[in-house]
């Protein structure tokens, strides 16, 4: 969950930094997986006012001169841009100025002029109209006139923002607000806690013929609504559509953002029916009935059944509860009257609506962790008070309170002093224990034993349920685990969180292969030797080196796998079984390999990388593309050469190199093995199978260790056509590394042809290319080209033995 630093200051007097925020969540248990700048990236861009912008003949370019203040008042640089003007305030990136992105500014000539930095657009800023007015206008960011030149722009456009992006747990519901946040800051840092206005004046009217009826008071055991009218749908203030867009979320329309808004703020997730709309002023609450469908606002169209729980207008479902509003009943400018809705849905329904329907949503994954009744009345209040705060409609008297009987009061239970700190394991003073819940705002009083208390939860904490355990929770997350003395893992520390540099190459991997369209799998450590027997691995290879399981629970479960390859296999089988003629898979675990045979220690377990392809469109290339792709995400170059893995076509498999480093392996599913498989009849003879399998500690050794932005090059490349005759076993990679080694300015090549003829010779072939000649600061002139030509025909004949045809 997202959280701006200054959206939690306005509710708390926070006197710490961002990065001491930080840790004292994570010391009261909240996890900050990402604490980040808005403006992170960005240096030496300043306000600039241009005074003078002179346009270049013969170009689109404006020639400026800038006054920066202290960096200088006559800069010249020059612009495309085509809305500079004399007097213009702008970002101006000066020169060794960085951008998000990594991207670098560096003083240099356009056209022949000068140019000492560039001015910016909103966009090259990392902004939108939501953070800063006019940031997506097409050219420079016009800022307004009071800025001062040289002034940072991470402080004039609010980019000195911080957002928290935390790890809100399962029974933390409370937390997956703004507001709830600032609870926990306000009791860690012993601050007064601001609650945001819900105050609002309700006119006279009424409307009689609304009525709300809950029929599933399990699955929604409070439903408030409240009707709202002479909507004046609009732009929300600029304040609103910043928050929102820190938090991930664009700017609709006022009403809208309103519902988005309380579910940030307070973690209410609401809901908004445009009443003209609806059949009737009867809002039912009520189990859909079998068949029954429902278009939802993304527009898609579903089909319900009596789990799920649906909003109806007495004549049809107009949303899914908890889950998404129909697109019958939505929002629009011409919308002049409005029924609210905030509920409390039962989380497991919303849960199971949410993953049968493929809908995940923000309102849906408030709802799986629980949202209070409490929560459900402060975000009426809330969402009425903006109504009035921006002035979009009239809060009518109409207000209809639905509730199955809950309780409206916090958990009451007794609870001891000696029992929370024999949990504990440490004395806590009472003075502290007293302290520490009154901040947490829980209701204490100590009785005179000076032991027992009684003890009242807020309403907003549902999670309390077991008295003593979860206080010594509450307790002990303040007073500081640092108080605990350790009685084992004495070697261990505590950690910021968030993930390690391995666990996030690994992230990279799975985006790269995702990209490429495959699909995660995650199969079992174990299978057994027949899977090994099936990809004809002889008796004395290495990979029948095994970790045997003593007792297994399955014939087919008897050794630790030595290989990804069988259990991708089974995977693609088992998919082909079933109907699945085409997928795409990858796996990235763990192997196991004995350091010697009996096993007198723990086995090294090896992460691996495995691929899988199947379906009458894949290839030999295509899986090739896919594995490139994963280099270009590392940096990384990989070379071939022909494999000799005995479950491979060994005419259509290659070796993985890094360098002289065989990594992996891929290729086509060798015949023999197809053949043997139990594929569905009518797929046999024709289905293809690829499988790829690579070390990924042995993949990363290899990669760079930064990747940086190269710019295009300002000069077209040139592209030449070679036909070459070579040597059969001659390796296509082995000439184009070849052709590298002896042209520094060869960019791209592409093979696009292979022929073999008797008029070429026997044991000969004929292999086209195509070779893109990449300029520096200059254009390629042809003499150039033909250069680089004739020493890269020179190398091949002499080290290849390949002429040119």
């Amino acid at each position: 969950m997202k959280v701006p630093f200054s959206w939690l200051k306005r509710y708390v007097d926070i006197d710490v930094t961002p990065q001491q925020l930080q840790d004292k969540l994570f010391s009261c248990g909240f996890e900050v997986e990402e604490l980040t700048c808005l403006g992170e990236g960005i240096s030496r861009v300043v306000v600039g006012v241009v005074t003078e912008a002179v346009p270049q003949e013969g170009t689109h370019l404006h020639v400026c001169k800038v006054d920066c203040g202290p960096y200088g008042r006559d800069i010249q640089i020059s612009t495309g841009a085509p809305n500079v003007y004399v007097g213009m305030h702008t970002p101006a990136a000066l020169d060794g100025a960085t951008l998000p992105g990594g991207v670098t500014i560096k003083a240099k000539a356009l056209r022949g002029i000068e140019s000492n930095g560039m001015l910016c657009s909103g966009e090259e800023l990392g902004l939108n109209e939501d953070l800063y007015p006019g940031a997506e206008v097409y050219g420079l960011l016009d800022l307004p006139k009071d800025t001062v030149p040289g002034d940072d722009i991470r402080t004039v456009c609010g980019l000195d923002e911080y957002i928290f992006d935390i790890s809100i747990t399962a029974n933390r519901s409370d937390c997956q607000s703004v507001l709830g946040i600032a609870r926990e800051v306000a009791a860690v840092l012993n601050k007064p806690l601001k609650m945001p206005a819900t105050d609002y004046t309700a006119s006279e009217y009424t409307d009689p013929r609304l009525s709300i009826t809950v029929q599933a008071p399990d699955l929604c055991p409070r439903y408030i609504g409240h009707y709202v009218r002479n909507i004046t749908p609009g732009q929300s203030p600029r304040w609103m559509r910043r928050d929102l867009a820190l938090c991930g979320l664009r700017s609709i329309s006022n009403v809208v953002d309103i519902t988005n808004y309380v579910m940030l703020e307070i973690g209410q997730p609401m809901h908004a029916f445009d009443m003209s709309t609806l059949e009737s002023c009867r809002i039912i609450v009520r189990r859909a009935a079998q068949g029954e469908t429902i278009t939802t606002l993304d527009g898609k169209q579903f089909a319900l059944t009596p789990q799920n729980l649906v909003i109806c207008d007495g004549e049809k479902p107009v949303a899914l509860a908890g889950v998404m509003g129909g697109l019958n009943s939505e929002i629009t400018e011409k919308t002049t009257q409005l029924l609210f809705e905030s509920a409390k849905f039962a989380r497991d329904n919303v849960r199971k609506t949410a993953r049968s329907l493929g809908q995940n949503t923000d309102a849906s994954s408030h709802y799986e962790k629980g949202v209070s009744e409490y929560t459900t009345e402060l975000g009426m209040a809330r969402a009425l008070h903006l109504i009035q705060e921006l002035g979009c409609g009239e809060v009518t008297a109409s207000h209809i309170d639905v509730s199955a009987g809950a309780s409206r009061e916090g958990k009451r239970f007794p609870a001891r002093l000696s029992r929370i700190n024999a949990i504990l394991g440490i004395e806590v003073p009472a003075d502290a224990v007293l302290d520490i819940l009154r901040r947490l705002n829980f209701e204490v009083s100590l009785a005179p034993d000076g032991d027992t208390m009684q003890v009242v939860a807020p309403r907003w904490r549902e999670d309390i349920e077991i008295g003593e355990p979860d206080l010594a929770e509450e307790v002990i997350r303040e007073y500081g685990y640092e108080h605990i003395k350790p009685t084992f893992l004495k070697a261990a520390t505590v950690t910021g969180g968030g993930l390690t540099p391995d666990q996030q190459r690994q992230a990279r991997a799975k985006r790269a292969l995702c990209a490429q369209g495959f699909y995660e799998a995650i199969t079992l450590s174990f299978y057994a030797d027949a899977d090994l027997d099936a990809l004809h691995i002889a008796p004395d290879a290495p990979q029948r080196n095994v970790v045997r399981i003593l007792n297994p629970i399955s014939s087919n479960l008897t050794i630790m796998r030595p290989l990804l390859a069988p259990s991708l296999l089974n995977a693609a089988v088992e998919n082909l079984k079933k109907g699945n003629a085409a997928g795409r898979l990858f796996e990235l675990a763990n192997i196991y390999i004995p350091h010697q045979q009996p096993l007198t220690e723990l086995p090294e377990e090896r992460l691996h990388l495995g691929l899988a392809a199947f379906g009458e469109q894949e290839d030999f290339f295509a899986l090739k593309g896919a594995i490139e792709a994963l280099g270009r995400a590392f940096g990384i170059e990989f070379g071939y050469r022909r494999a000799n893995a005995p479950w491979l076509h060994p005419g259509v498999s290659a070796d993985i190199l890094c360098g002289d480093e065989c990594i992996g392996v891929f290729g086509k599913l060798a015949n023999d093995v197809t053949a043997e498989l139990k594929l569905p009849k009518d797929s046999r003879d024709n289905q293809k199978i690829f499988l790829a399998e690579i070390d990924w500690a042995a993949l990363m050794a290899h990669r760079r260790a930064a990747l940086r932005y190269a710019p295009l090059p300002e000069h077209p490349a040139v592209a030449r056509d070679l036909a070459l005759v070579a040597e059969e076993a001659t390796a296509c990679g082995d000439i184009i590394a070849e052709m590298r080694r002896a042209c520094p300015h060869l960019g791209e090549v592409q093979l696009f042809d292979i022929y073999r003829s008797e008029a070429i010779g026997a044991g000969k072939k004929s292999m086209a290319f195509t070779l893109h000649f990449v300029p520096g600061d200059k254009p390629l002139a042809p003499e150039e080209v033909d250069r680089f030509v004739k020493k890269i025909l020179g190398n091949l004949k002499y080290r290849l033995n390949v002429e040119i045809r």
